[in-house]
């Protein structure tokens, strides 16, 4: 530990820790906090084989609190191996808290590290009635280097407000970095004044100093702020190619967006240089359902783009407390996606290492099916003989349907003491479904819609498991998952 503040800290996280029992809804696969609150994904890699997951941590209050950064490896994207906290909120550029960040996997003297960048937040005392938009706050942006995740070499601020365009606010966060033919680029969210959310693009060639490049926005106002982003390139192998901006845009206001979110996570793909001159086509969803935000996407060793996100959304005012904070915890990581594309579509799916957890094949008769006890399942149903709608009921309360070109996510019960927690339902509009695959752990569902052109995402507290099929014409498989 480099300093008291680390140190004393660090006692007590592992002090919380110890006393940590996650209880009857503890996830199977899916990465939790030991103890407390997780939010954003954070420095997502892979090094020799092995995953890093970095993640926004409060071990000292389930409902949120001061960030650092938590760190977790796997050797397989489903079992996550907890290594305790990696960085804490110790200097002067991050007393507010390890704000959220990357890592970028390279080389140097023959050995390979992770050069973490992340926003160190300052919050200023209220002396002067800040605003904390516009005057209050600091957003610095910090450097530091591991080879292992653990230990961290000094940290090293290489971006203030004041290297930011005058314009912004003092929200500027989420730095997102990559090389690029010997060049490094890095996104951050911004927002604008005039509360405009946009994309600030900086490039270096030493990770050390950075320049403005661009600043990418849409011709309309598109939220107050565009937080957490991500740029990545997709190929399908037969010609197609796509370039991917990834945003989470705050403030989406009216028609679909009011029946949607509080907050947002989608893409858009993009024409030009995303550091030079660009168009930004259509937005779409990352994820539509009730439990999913600030993605990041990292290349694994294989060539696989991965996907991990948030299964929790900030400030939504209708959902409860989580039947988990009673047991000291509250929040997970979604299951790792490989993103991919195909006759031009962006695509998503369960990281294809959970095939080989499946276990204790159950197949549906004229597409019905009925399951009991299943904590955790795998459930593939191919629609595309179907010859009415279709509905899949989960724990008697959550109802995914298909009908009248719409899918729907809704729970039967909405009360904050029910299954849902004060969910309700989520919906979007889709005229064919070809297929539907469902994947349940002990408090999670995620759904991906015809080869995951459409996903959506819902935490869930059930009484009891149970998952029926009704789907005349359609083939249902359902199997179990090892955990």
């Amino acid at each position: 530990m480099s300093n008291a503040l680390e140190r004393d800290l660090d006692a007590l996280r592992i002090g919380a820790e110890g006393a940590a029992r996650h209880g009857r809804y503890a996830q199977g696969f899916h990465l939790m906090p030991p103890v407390g609150w997780l939010n954003d994904p954070n420095g997502l890699c892979q090094v020799d084989g092995t995953f890093h997951a970095f993640f926004q941590y409060s071990p000292f209050n389930a409902a949120g609190g001061v960030k650092m950064w938590g760190h977790f490896t796997s050797g397989d994207l489903l079992t996550w191996d907890y290594h305790g906290v990696t960085l804490f909120p110790d200097q002067p550029a991050d007393c507010s808290g390890v704000y959220s960040g990357s890592a970028l996997v390279r080389e140097v003297g023959g050995r390979k590290r992770m050069e973490l960048f992340y926003t160190g937040n300052v919050k200023l005392e209220d002396a002067d009635g800040y605003d904390y938009v516009r005057t209050g706050r600091e957003a610095n942006t910090v450097w530091v280097t591991t080879e292992d995740g653990d230990a961290h070499g000094p940290k090293r601020v290489v971006m203030t407000n004041a290297d930011y365009p005058a314009d912004d606010t003092c929200h500027v966060r989420d730095p997102k970095v990559w090389e690029k033919d010997g060049h490094y680029l890095m996104v951050q969210g911004a927002r604008r004044d005039g509360d405009w959310g946009e994309v600030l693009v900086f490039g270096s060639d030493d990770l050390a100093h950075w320049e403005l490049m661009s600043r990418v926005t849409t011709p309309t106002r598109f939220g107050y702020m565009w937080e957490c982003p991500d740029y990545f390139e997709l190929s399908d192998g037969e010609g197609g190619f796509a370039k991917v901006l990834g945003v989470s845009p705050q403030g989406l206001a009216g028609g679909d967006w009011d029946r949607r979110n509080v907050y947002q996570s989608g893409y858009f793909t993009l024409e030009g240089d995303v550091a030079g001159r660009c168009e930004l086509g259509d937005f779409a969803l990352w994820d539509a359902g009730f439990d999913f935000y600030a993605p990041q996407t990292f290349a694994a060793e294989d060539g696989r783009r991965i996907l991990i996100g948030w299964m929790g959304i900030p400030d939504e005012p209708t959902y409860g407390n989580d039947p988990t904070v009673a047991s000291g915890w509250q929040h997970c990581f979604t299951l790792p996606r490989e993103v991919t594309l195909a006759g031009g579509r962006v695509q998503q799916a369960p990281v294809r290492e959970l095939d080989a957890r499946r276990t204790d094949e159950v197949r549906s008769v004229d597409g019905v099916l009925d399951v009991e006890g299943r904590t955790a399942f795998d459930l593939v149903l191919d629609a595309s003989a179907c010859t009415k709608d279709v509905r899949v009921t989960l724990a008697d309360e959550l109802a995914l349907t298909w009908r009248d070109g719409r899918l729907s996510m809704a729970f039967g019960r909405t009360e904050r003491s029910d299954a849902g927690c004060g969910r309700t339902e989520r919906w979007e509009p889709l005229p064919e479904l070809r297929n539907l695959r469902v994947v349940g752990d002990t408090s999670s569902v995620e759904v991906f819609v015809n080869d995951g052109e459409l996903c959506m995402s819902t935490r869930y507290y059930p009484g009891r498991y149970r998952v029926q099929v009704d789907a005349p014409g359609a083939d249902a498989t359902l199997w179990g998952i090892s955990v």
